[in-house]
């Protein structure tokens, strides 16, 4: 997929600006890149700008402020940090306050230390003003000084904003239905995904190590054009893949084990999330096979209703059913199907959910319900179907040759109204065709 050149880019966030413009009315809405990390003494982890920030701005520099007004001039101002020519030749080009307004369509931009100077002026007269309350302490100071400034000088004719709001919300219902550019980000992060995946296919065998595998697919990642990884990538052999969010990613793997494999990569701060669980040794053992089946087929049947007026808990209920049948058919669990569903005693080998919203973060924003009813899907949603089971190694009751063997297929959905399209549809997971990609 070609990606979108500059210009297309400018577009999509003035656009996206736009949007949340015509939602805030009265309103304004600060928002905050975030600021480095650091990982250890003097030095800093790499810089990744907030989300929210990012989708509307596309600006990637520690320490900047956004401020956007709905029906009021200036509608968007950044606050940036000042060129410094002595400071970028140790930490790179800094935008400066000329960059902010010629390379990404601010209205007007300031260096940062006439913030608070300039954000009361900014405030004024707002009927409310959006932030993401609590995320970062400096930026819920820098707002409220503005506020009580405005107060104190409201016999003089200034208005404060009546009320805050929490501005994850406020960006996140329109994150949610993902415009050209996100699908666009979305679309290559998951052929990038993919491609890393098959390569992973093709290397794994027994007494090579699980980072060797994540290295693997990270350096591809990087090689065909990805920011990174989306998240922790999570490699994990045997009882290993038992854990959730395994990470350490240092055992030896053995034939006769299974490898599961959760990794994506992140492409204009969108990421995809794909999951695969492989035969280290090539090939599945008919216990394995029996057990990967159910898997499989519960996530078919969980992206057949990915569909439009559908919701994440039809889906979940969906692919619930479908493996509390195999875990019967399995003996893992007493009693009918439905006494299963109904009490939950698939618990001990199912223990999550099976979907949630994808974007500019991995988990991304949007409530799942809407007036405490689930939310029905629209087009232009994105969502993961991840069904799993997994058997623990001390589990008695499971036979000995499933004892420690964790399974999960995840598939990247998008909702359409012609029907659900699998982003992440090229990735082998039938049993035929993992260990035909395997056998390259």
């Amino acid at each position: 997929m070609v990606p979108l050149d500059a210009s297309a880019r400018t577009d999509i966030y003035a656009a996206r600006r736009a949007r949340i413009a015509a939602r805030l009315g009265d309103a304004a809405l600060v928002l905050y890149g975030g600021e480095l990390r650091t990982r250890s003494n003097d030095t800093e982890y790499r810089f990744r700008p907030d989300s929210d920030f990012h989708y509307l701005t596309g600006l990637r520099e520690p320490g900047a402020i956004m401020v956007l007004r709905g029906n009021a001039e200036p509608r968007f101002v950044l606050f940036v940090r000042p060129r410094d020519a002595e400071a970028e030749v140790w930490s790179g080009r800094r935008v400066g306050p000329e960059g902010a307004t010629g390379r990404y369509g601010a209205d007007l931009a300031h260096p940062l230390d006439e913030l608070t100077e300039q954000l009361p002026k900014l405030l004024d007269g707002a009927k409310d003003v959006h932030l993401p309350i609590g995320r970062w302490r400096a930026l819920d100071g820098h707002v409220m000084r503005a506020i009580d400034h405005l107060r104190r000088r409201n016999r003089w004719g200034e208005t404060p904003p009546e009320l805050i709001h929490d501005a994850r919300a406020t960006v996140g219902e329109d994150r949610i239905v993902k415009d050209v550019g996100a699908l666009a980000a979305l679309r290559r992060a998951a052929d990038i995904t993919v491609d890393a995946h098959l390569a992973a296919m093709a290397a794994t065998r027994g007494g090579a190590h699980e980072y060797e595998i994540e290295a693997l697919i990270e350096y591809e990642f990087r090689r065909r054009g990805a920011d990174g990884p989306g998240y922790g990538s999570i490699v994990g052999a045997g009882d290993n893949a038992t854990i959730l969010h395994y990470v350490d990613n240092d055992a030896r793997m053995h034939d006769g084990q299974l490898l599961l494999i959760d990794a994506g990569a992140e492409v204009e701060l969108f990421s995809a999330d794909l999951t695969r669980t492989l035969p280290v040794s090539g090939r599945f053992s008919p216990a394995q096979r029996e057990l990967y089946e159910i898997v499989l087929a519960a996530n078919r049947a969980g992206i057949a209703l990915a569909t439009v007026g559908s919701d994440i808990d039809t889906i979940h209920r969906a692919c619930l059913r479908v493996l509390c049948e195999g875990l019967h058919g399995l003996g893992l669990i007493d009693g009918t199907v439905d006494d299963a569903l109904e009490h939950e005693h698939y618990k001990p080998y199912y223990m999550h959910r099976t979907s949630h919203w994808l974007g500019a973060d991995v988990h991304d924003a949007g409530y799942y319900t809407l007036a405490r009813q689930p939310r029905p899907l629209q087009p232009g949603y994105v969502l993961t179907v991840e069904p799993g089971l997994y058997v623990a190694a001390d589990d008695a009751r499971a036979p000995a040759e499933l004892r420690g063997c964790g399974i999960r297929i995840e598939d990247d959905v998008l909702v359409r109204t012609e029907g659900p399209e699998v982003l992440t549809a090229r990735a082998p997971k039938s049993i035929e065709d993992v260990e035909t990609a395997m056998a390259r």
